[in-house]
């Protein structure tokens, strides 16, 4: 069992419920290191000072806060310290609201929060299966590593999920940083067309369908150079066509029919859909060939 992360409790008027929480993700995404070109040497990394040039030990570095260019003002790390949000190891419980009323945007960091011992076990179900019932989330502040979070607690299935959320004033506005299309209009054709091919690729979410064939492509290729397989660069890739004619590629897309996500080969996500595949085929009767003189 991995290490809990947080140790503390849920908060809501006089009710307490001890809960230890656990990263629910595992990233895989893939990490390299670095070398020199030429020699295989690995590159390292070091603290040093502009002036000097010489590497400088943790514990003689300090923390310096930009008030304006080339300017900081120095602070020791008592200084910091004594500006840290008091730990409370509790989740304070401020209200409880629908989902879909929070942006997908604010959410961060995912964590399963598990009861912490058997005695917290009846409270934390009962929590659980109450906001369940009515269909609401919890939201509420804690501490954890030093920095105060916002944070959402969520039912998923037997367990509680807690986020952690950006601050409004941590989430940009879409005008500020990209260029937003300007106001149009498109007709009730168009329209039609676009819900139509939005129609045709509708279905149910299916996670283990989308896979990082990044990752799979970098491990195979790893194992073919360790081999000392000769590898051979890929073509590249052809530049997509520019829109032209808004009607005509939705036309386009909707001749091509429906297209899922498409697994790796040789990936377990297609070795499932081809046995499902197998499996369907068999479990449907066999048509009987037509004999010559039969009547179609």
């Amino acid at each position: 069992m991995p290490r809990p992360v947080w140790t503390g409790s849920i908060s809501f008027g006089l009710v307490n419920i001890p809960i230890r929480l656990v990263s629910a993700i595992e990233s895989h995404r893939v990490g390299f290191h670095e070398f020199e070109e030429g020699n295989g040497e690995r590159i390292r990394y070091k603290r040093v000072a502009e002036g000097s040039g010489y590497e400088v030990a943790w514990d003689h570095i300090q923390k310096g806060f930009p008030v304006g260019k080339d300017r900081f003002v120095v602070l020791s790390d008592e200084e910091v310290a004594a500006a840290e949000p008091e730990r409370t190891h509790t989740v304070d419980i401020q209200q409880f609201i629908r989902l879909a009323e929070i942006d997908p945007l604010s959410f961060g960091a995912a964590y399963y929060a598990a009861p912490d011992g058997a005695a917290a076990g009846k409270a934390y179900v009962l929590l659980r299966d109450a906001m369940h019932k009515e269909d609401r989330v919890a939201v509420g502040r804690f501490v954890m590593r030093t920095k105060e979070y916002v944070a959402c607690i969520r039912p998923l299935a037997r367990v509680l999920v807690l986020h952690t959320m950006y601050f409004a004033d941590e989430i940009r506005r879409p005008e500020a940083v990209v260029d937003l299309p300007a106001r149009t209009t498109v007709s009730a054709r168009e329209l039609a067309m676009a819900a139509e091919l939005i129609s045709s690729l509708s279905g149910p979410w299916t996670p283990r369908e989308y896979e990082d064939t990044f990752r799979q492509s970098i491990l195979a290729l790893v194992k073919k150079k360790e081999r000392g397989e000769t590898i051979e660069a890929g073509a590249a890739r052809p530049k997509a066509a520019r829109v032209v004619d808004l009607m005509e590629a939705l036309k386009a897309t909707l001749e091509q029919g429906p297209k899922g996500p498409a697994p790796a080969r040789g990936t377990a996500a297609s070795t499932r859909t081809q046995a499902r595949e197998r499996a369907h085929a068999k479990g449907r009767p066999r048509r009987r060939a037509a004999k010559h003189g039969d009547r179609s």
